[in-house]
């Protein structure tokens, strides 16, 4: 056997597994391309990057609003909620990873196509930039409130920056998040492979366990000093609008969850795509533990007293020593660990814009024009909905009950309820059935929910 001829068998061998042929049509990511000697040298991603970059795509601003959950659940429904979400993930992943690899589609997107035509393509890529428009601009609207302070109900919230060198042009809200945008956001969006993020997403979730950890050693502490009372195990259901209230926390859960729209970019860049079951279940693994661990001693810290979004609760004094560095250890963490999302959330709204724009152009990275306008379009575009958007809970809760949901759940199950190529068994049809069910159920109730108390509050008489 000669030099060349060993070389071959071993690349054969590294990419055994990659059987999906690329859509230049579709959003994707090739992994070599010929004219571009910088992808040449790409030889796959690893294992543990993959775990990285998918684990970052899954942990974002939901995450603040599962300890509320917890407060409406209470801890044992919670807890088995947040478990039970993430089994169902993992079985709408695992849905669309056979069924791509079957129909050999490299993207979420593709397989849309294939299954429903370029309308079911076009209504995934229109969800995407829905939910993660929606979902950039929530995290720049926290950052904003973290850094620069905000108002609420006439009330001031001081930032961090605020409270550590006072009021100033250059620590204003539109100013912290200009400069956060040319200075980050733009810088990481530029960069046009998912797996060169894997650093950051590293230490995002790095940032994301030392907010856990402040968290627990807080909560530990005050346990230990018997300042913190015995939180409702069970959820307070007394009626029948009560218990249909409880329905109101699938959405939040859902988007917690949803990261659907990265793994088949996440899988096109592995060396040895059979990994990306094991990928999805290290990563689904690793943030579970974080979010019920979040969840847990958010709502033992907080008790009754937990808000939608439990970092505010750390605007307040803890009660323990260091309280006050604690609180700016928590929100500046928390901060910078949605600055380092951000990029791996805005890699799949390019591509997903890209594919709905521009269906039969050669693929996007390897267009510099294209994808500069692109980027810059859509950073654009959240900038302004960031500073104009009066409550992330407009965006969260409209994302989570429409798009999201769509996203997670919906549409792996209707491909596979249609089933193409005859490979659904009855345990995924039944499974797909409940998972619409319990999807459009819940999400009603949700938007009745919420409408129901906008009304109320409007036609409630003014003090």
């Amino acid at each position: 056997m000669t030099i060349g001829s060993l070389k071959h068998a071993n690349e054969k061998k590294s990419r055994k597994s990659k059987q999906a042929v690329v859509d230049e049509q579709s959003p994707l990511l090739p992994t070599k391309h010929k004219g571009d000697a910088g992808f040449d040298e790409f030889d796959g991603a690893s294992f543990s990057g993959a775990v990285f970059n998918l684990s970052t795509t899954i942990v974002g601003a939901g995450i603040m609003a599962l300890p509320a959950t917890m407060k409406s659940l209470g801890l044992i429904l919670g807890i088995a909620m947040i478990v039970f979400m993430a089994f169902l993930t993992e079985s709408s992943i695992e849905l669309l990873i056979r069924f791509s690899r079957t129909s050999k589609s490299a993207s979420y997107g593709s397989l849309m196509g294939d299954t429903f035509g370029k309308y079911g393509k076009m209504l995934l890529q229109i969800c995407v930039l829905v939910n993660n428009i929606g979902v950039l601009v929530v995290y720049m609207i926290i950052i904003g409130d973290v850094l620069s302070g905000t108002n609420s109900s006439g009330v001031h919230h001081a930032g961090v920056l605020e409270e550590w060198f006072g009021a100033h042009w250059w620590n204003s809200r539109f100013f912290i998040l200009l400069v956060t945008t040319l200075g980050i956001f733009a810088p990481l969006a530029s960069l046009k492979r998912i797996d060169s993020l894997r650093f950051t997403s590293a230490l995002s979730v790095a940032l994301a366990v030392v907010f856990l950890v402040v968290t627990v050693g807080i909560t530990v502490f005050k346990l230990m000093n018997g300042t913190i009372l015995m939180p409702r195990l069970l959820p307070d259901a007394y009626d029948l609008t009560s218990f249909l209230k409880l329905f109101t926390v699938v959405p939040i859960l859902v988007t917690a969850y949803i990261c659907h729209y990265n793994v088949h970019s996440i899988e096109n860049e592995l060396e040895d795509n059979t990994q990306i079951r094991a990928v999805v279940q290290s990563s689904l693994a690793l943030c579970s533990t974080v979010y019920v661990l979040t969840s847990l001693f958010g709502f033992l810290l907080f008790g009754d007293a937990t808000l939608d979004d439990v970092l505010a609760n750390f605007d307040t004094n803890l009660g323990i020593p260091l309280g006050s560095l604690l609180n700016d250890v928590v929100r500046v963490s928390y901060a910078a660990h949605l600055m380092l999302v951000f990029p791996i959330v805005f890699y799949p709204l390019r591509l997903n814009l890209d594919g709905l724009l521009f269906p039969s152009a050669r693929p996007l990275t390897f267009d510099n024009l294209r994808f500069a306008l692109i980027s810059s379009g859509l950073i654009a575009v959240i900038f302004l909905g960031a500073n104009f958007i009066p409550s992330i809970w407009d965006a969260f809760q409209f994302t989570g009950a429409t798009a999201a949901v769509c996203i997670g759940f919906i549409f792996p199950a209707a491909v596979t309820l249609r089933d193409r190529y005859g490979i659904a068994t009855k345990k995924d049809k039944i499974l797909c059935i409940f998972m619409i069910v319990l999807a459009v159920f819940s999400n009603v109730v949700a938007i009745y929910s919420d409408a129901y108390t906008l009304i109320k509050k409007s036609s409630s008489p003014r003090e």
